[in-house]
């Protein structure tokens, strides 16, 4: 895409120019412009996929991408990503994968998901309290400083304990509380949703798998999605992370040091993994901000979890 393409090259001028702009107003243009960027992806996407960061994207992306690679008799070494594979063969959906960062920067819909209004939407989902462990690790072993910069994250090398970032406003579970709460709301205004759970996908990957690929219109065979799922592996993927398989890509699939397992983009895929790291003082205070303020609608509340007999931890 030329316009694409473009709006990259002026984005990385903007940056280069930061010092000269002032550093807030060098901030909001090139979230600006990466919302742009986000907005032509999205006008041509037959479908979206939207989920904060850290919320098993990645995973979803790979069994995507091997589903129709095996769907369609497709090379193995890229990504799904918007139109790349479609462009190889037409019969192949145009995925748009998004963290819903930087769109409202441009489009000024802060306060709404209008943007998606009109648009098919998979929204991926996760226990904010394993979202937020799992980008504190992101933050200190694999995210670049400007991008830190660009959305508040504590400064590059700061000396932050994952409690301290896990509970900070700008970085940690409030803003993923937050970011979750505003698409809770605006459910009933989107015609065309599918809600995905992390924590249902680690259960029976094969069965969400399935219902993604129906809802976006391409509904596979068992055996298609077998190897799908196969292939996406937590095992696999972290081989495959290891070989540099998806090196074309970008830095997605690629580890910040091989010898650290904590820089790996596949870390440990646990559900309920943020116990292993806080005291329990430190736990009963992440639970009572997820009780007290998270929408209960996505099932990761105390009250939610008793009401569909799921077992509420403490």
């Amino acid at each position: 895409m030329i316009q694409v393409f473009l709006v990259r090259v002026i984005r990385e001028l903007v940056s280069r120019s930061a010092q000269a702009l002032g550093k807030q107003k060098g901030i909001r243009l090139e979230r600006r412009l990466r919302g742009l960027e986000e907005s032509l992806f999205l006008r041509d996407a037959d479908c979206v996929v939207v989920s904060y960061g850290k919320s098993g994207r990645t995973w979803l992306r790979v069994m995507l991408s091997r589903f129709y690679q095996v769907k369609h008799d497709l090379p193995g070494k890229a990504l799904l990503s918007a139109g790349n594979l479609k462009r190889k063969n037409p019969s192949v959906p145009s995925v748009f994968f998004s963290h819903d960062n930087y769109l409202k920067d441009y489009t000024g819909h802060i306060d709404s998901k209008d943007d998606y209004y009109d648009k098919k939407v998979v929204l991926l989902v996760r226990d904010p309290r394993d979202v937020a462990v799992s980008q504190f690790f992101q933050w200190k072993y694999r995210m670049r400083a400007r991008k830190k910069r660009l959305n508040q994250y504590p400064p590059h090398g700061e000396d932050v304990s994952i409690y301290d970032f896990v509970m900070d406003p700008n970085a940690g579970l409030p803003k993923i509380i937050d970011f979750m709460n505003l698409w809770a709301r605006e459910m009933p205004r989107l015609e065309q949703l599918l809600v995905v759970r992390y924590e249902d996908m680690r259960a029976d990957a094969a069965a969400e798998l399935q219902r993604i690929v129906e809802f976006i219109g391409t509904p596979g065979t068992e055996e298609e999605i077998r190897e799908a799922v196969r292939y996406a592996s937590v095992e696999n993927m972290k081989k495959l992370e290891q070989q540099k398989t998806f090196w074309l890509s970008g830095s997605r699939m690629v580890p910040k040091d091989r010898k650290n397992p904590n820089s790996y983009k596949v870390r440990r895929a646990k559900v309920g993994g943020y116990r292993d790291y806080f005291e329990d003082e430190q736990i009963a205070a992440i639970e009572s901000l997820v009780n007290g303020t998270l929408e209960p609608v996505f099932g990761y509340t105390r009250a939610e979890q008793a009401a569909s007999g799921q077992v509420a931890t403490a």
